[in-house]
């Protein structure tokens, strides 16, 4: 009964800084885009100051 509920909720989630740092470094095609994308992330680039 609260199996379509519980699945909306979870569609409506928003993802939090670190979910969002690591679909980042995810995203990365070889060892140098992953170098540079996690400089990125040290430096703050999806932390809310």
């Amino acid at each position: 009964m609260f199996g379509p509920i519980k699945k909306f909720a979870r569609a409506l989630r928003v993802p939090s800084a670190e979910e969002r740092e690591l679909a980042y470094l995810n995203g990365s095609h070889d060892r140098f885009d992953l170098e540079y994308r996690q400089r990125q992330v040290d430096r703050g680039m999806f932390r809310q100051r």
